[in-house]
């Protein structure tokens, strides 16, 4: 009976989440339209910008092409009557253009008729010194006053309405285009993104409250229960497009509480492959004796590391482990830390013997400082321990033998 209640619940949750999956598509299918008609107006926009950008471009190095082979700065204006009829005396003759009013107390250059006939605005000029420009606000009457245009504002509110706030500038260089694009891009991620966390939300917020209660349940004696539950509880929370930020519309999730069980369950983990590794670990007499060395000295700084990271923060964690039911007892010198030590005197043993080896076979002179590492290697192994154990005495003798026997060689050669 309780089988068939468990597998009704797995029957029903795998079509909770069918359904959820279901309908995230629609919504995120419905949400690509949508932003594809938005990139289709941007697009639009974006040419239109870079069509009157290029025709003022253009027209302005025409404009100012014209104006500087045309003036001559030794005609000068003598008179202007109005702003709708503007009589410009070049020598006996004079002709009315319809220009805009130019700047009060200025002089105008004289123009020559294909210039006006143009309407193109008068260049205003001083004779030297030139006077300092007038204050914006003395302008505001005039014609030639720069005035807000609200198209071009209209047309920059479109174009990044949903941008983030950000200090960049456009400017008239081609860069709208790029960030044009940037924003379009960031705008399909993003909503995509809130879409999928959404759908999460709704869809799994049975199976999340049921996880909520088995995390706060558990209470295991034995770390490898731990580390299942934790496997287990991963499996499920992956389903989720990112946990952190669907877990955290949960407020009674106990965070705390899975981190904590994470936490342990990886050191543990990570304690425990490293006492494969050194258990398992046999030099290869056939490798060169300094890359043997080598590793098993990197072998040992890791396994030192561990022990002691896990030495140091232990009053601290096995309190927050006690307190949220989590075991603790491995991080003891009693538990993986004894097994590590352990394999600590098994990596001693094998340097000593290859380097007791290695002796037998080199003159006195590449002797020594061999005899040097080996003994180093041995005391720096045999306080970390604490001791050997007598497979690693046996190593230990061996090598005092060899040593021994090399140092009396040489007294012998000497005398």
């Amino acid at each position: 009976m309780a089988a068939n209640d468990e597998d009704l619940l797995q029957l029903r949750l795998v079509t909770k989440e069918l359904e959820a999956c279901l309908k995230r598509n629609w919504l995120l299918q419905t949400e690509n339209d949508r932003l594809k008609q938005e990139v289709t107006l941007l697009q639009t926009d974006v040419h239109y910008l870079k069509e009157q950008h290029k025709d003022r471009s253009l027209s302005f190095s025409n404009n100012l092409e014209i104006s500087t082979e045309s003036i001559s700065p030794t005609k000068h204006t003598t008179q202007i009557k109005s702003h709708r009829g503007i009589e410009v005396k070049t020598g006996d003759k004079e002709r009315p253009h319809q220009l805009p009013k130019p700047t009060p107390k200025a002089t105008c250059l004289d123009l020559p008729q294909e210039v006006n006939e143009k309407k193109l605005p008068v260049r205003t000029a001083t004779v030297p010194p030139p006077p300092p420009p007038l204050p914006s606000k003395l302008l505001l009457g005039s014609p030639n006053a720069v005035r807000r245009v609200p198209a071009v504002m209209e047309i920059y509110r479109r174009l990044t309405r949903r941008e983030t706030k950000t200090d960049n500038k456009i400017t008239n260089s081609g860069t709208p285009v790029a960030n044009t694009r940037d924003m379009i891009g960031e705008i399909e991620n993003r909503s995509t993104y809130l879409l999928a966390i959404k759908s999460d939300v709704e869809a799994h917020g049975d199976f999340i409250r049921f996880l909520t209660k088995e995390v706060e349940n558990a209470a295991y004696k034995d770390i490898s229960n731990v580390e299942t539950f934790v496997k287990w509880l991963d499996g499920k929370l992956s389903y989720l497009v990112d946990e952190r930020a669907v877990l955290k519309h949960f407020p009674q999730w106990p965070e705390w509480k899975a981190d904590a069980l994470r936490e342990a369950a990886f050191n543990y983990r990570d304690l425990k492959n490293l006492e494969s590794e050194v258990s398992s670990f046999r030099d290869n007499p056939k490798q060169p004796i300094l890359l043997s060395l080598k590793k098993m000295q990197e072998i040992q700084d890791r396994l030192e590391r561990s022990v002691h990271n896990t030495q140091r923060t232990r009053e601290g964690t096995s309190k927050r482990y006690r307190d949220l039911q989590i075991p603790w007892e491995w991080m003891l010198d009693a538990g993986a830390i004894s097994q590590l030590k352990l394999g600590s005197v098994g990596l001693a043993k094998e340097y000593m013997r290859r380097v007791a080896r290695e002796l037998q076979t080199k003159d006195f002179t590449q002797k020594e400082d061999l005899i040097l590492q080996g003994v180093r290697f041995a005391f720096r192994v045999h306080q970390f321990v604490g001791g050997f154990n007598a497979e690693a005495m046996h190593a230990f003798k061996e090598l005092q033998k060899v040593i021994t026997g090399c140092y009396g060689q040489q007294q012998h050669i000497r005398t």
